[in-house]
């Protein structure tokens, strides 16, 4: 056993349990979540003699990148977090990680829904779902949070009892962004290459090429990086040089880290100087930047619900990195066949299905925010993203319709109130 986890828990006490993969849910689910429960119950660790504990558990999933319990642990809202490696040690002996409470509750925040049935199952405790588009096992929970109707609709008659539309826990993020401070006057544009080694190879000299090119077409542009907690800005830097192989097929050049009064930046040899933002979370700025050019993934959710206008990239000409990608793009890329047709076959797809990569439009079932799938080049984006800046009224009319998407504030605050319903009233009795 552990010997730090065996004296977390005591058997008289109760646990939440937070269910997780990877490093998007854990910044937009996992984080809003925590914080609203420890303000709104004496927990562990934060208050250390509370009679409850706040335990974060990774499950195992293919687009995780393997050090979410490090970024988990930097939050500090945790008194135990059980990395993806040791979820199955965990459901075949639980004491190995401490004398766990009887009572408790489990809650899906990302991954496969099943593995919460199990770990829920495995330590006797009750169930929450928090379903984006459809609660997969409803039998086995005690309550489901929908993110909206869409999910409420599809379950059973038998168990819409059990829901509860709670709406998205992203919506919240504009209301904690409003907090931060202004950044410099500026036409501030987002960078965001990814937080996976995969998409950083392509997405770093990519964005900063494109960033070079933007600069030179409106030199009022201000730049800045947000790093994700899963890097770090040296490996940025790195990727940028001749040490990441795809970096040869674009123009910008290793950038130079250099300290400025506003903090860290890069600078490119064109003399694009490129802001690191190293907060997490980074809402605050994000949400004050003019548009965002950004990679797949739950970046663009994130920014959907900012409220901030983007160009979402797939750029496919690097099919040899692009199969680590996740999702149905990765599949694709590792198709013998369809490999080296793979931009042809994502749009043929796409045409096909009605198929959106970007979270705002696959919400919205139509196109809300531009995605350029293909051989594409920094030029072209650059180009876009001027022509985009040049007719701020685009802009806004993008943002309006991220807006309408969003929701309304309070998905959090009703998903801990769930929380709360599950929890045993009074003191809790001893196993």
């Amino acid at each position: 056993m552990n010997p730090a986890a065996a004296e977390l828990f005591s058997p008289n006490r109760a646990a939440i349990v937070l269910v997780c993969n990877g490093p998007g849910e854990l910044t937009t689910w996992v984080r809003p979540l925590a914080q609203r429960l420890h303000r709104e119950l004496p927990l562990r660790p934060v208050q250390i003699d509370a009679a409850m504990g706040l335990q974060l558990v990774l499950v195992p999933c293919p687009n995780a990148t393997g050090i979410e319990h490090q970024v988990a642990e930097r939050m500090a809202l945790f008194e135990q977090i059980i990395p993806a490696r040791r979820f199955w040690p965990l459901l075949l002996r639980p004491k190995r990680y401490g004398v766990w409470p009887k009572h408790g509750v489990v809650v899906f925040l990302g991954g496969d829904q099943f593995w919460t049935v199990l770990l829920s199952a495995r330590l006797g405790y009750r169930h929450i779902t928090y379903a984006e588009w459809v609660a997969r096992w409803p039998r086995w929970n005690d309550r489901i949070a929908a993110m909206g109707p869409a999910a409420a609709d599809r379950l059973a008659r038998r168990w819409q009892p059990r829901c509860q539309v709670v709406g998205d826990l992203m919506a919240d993020l504009s209301e904690d962004a409003r907090a931060q401070q202004p950044l410099p006057e500026g036409e501030w544009i987002a960078l965001m290459p990814g937080s996976k080694r995969a998409k950083l190879q392509v997405g770093v000299p990519f964005l900063l090429e494109a960033a070079d090119r933007l600069a030179a077409l409106r030199p009022g542009c201000r730049f800045l990086l947000p790093v994700a907690p899963t890097t770090s800005v040296r490996e940025l830097q790195a990727y940028s040089s001749a040490a990441n192989p795809i970096a040869q097929f674009y123009g910008a050049g290793e950038v130079q880290l250099q300290t400025t009064a506003e903090g860290l930046s890069f600078s490119t040899p064109a003399g694009t100087t490129i802001r690191l933002v190293e907060e997490q979370p980074a809402h605050g700025v994000l949400s004050q930047c003019r548009l965002a050019l950004t990679t797949v993934g739950a970046n663009t959710a994130e920014l959907g619900a900012l409220g901030v206008p983007m160009i979402v990239l797939v750029p496919t000409q690097h099919l040899h990195v692009m199969q680590a990608w996740d999702g149905g793009i990765g599949i694709l890329a590792r198709l013998p066949i369809l490999r080296w047709l793979l931009g042809a076959a994502l749009t043929a797809w796409r045409m096909r299905h009605h198929g959106f990569l970007a979270w705002p439009n696959i919400s919205a079932a139509r196109q809300v925010v531009p995605e350029r799938v293909g051989s594409i080049t920094p030029e072209q984006i650059a180009a876009e993203a001027a022509d985009w800046l040049a007719h701020p009224e685009r802009l806004e009319g993008m943002r309006d319709d991220l807006r309408s998407l969003r929701g309304q504030p309070g998905a959090v605050a009703a998903l801990a109130g769930m929380v709360r319903e599950l929890l045993p009233a009074g003191p809790v009795d001893a196993a």
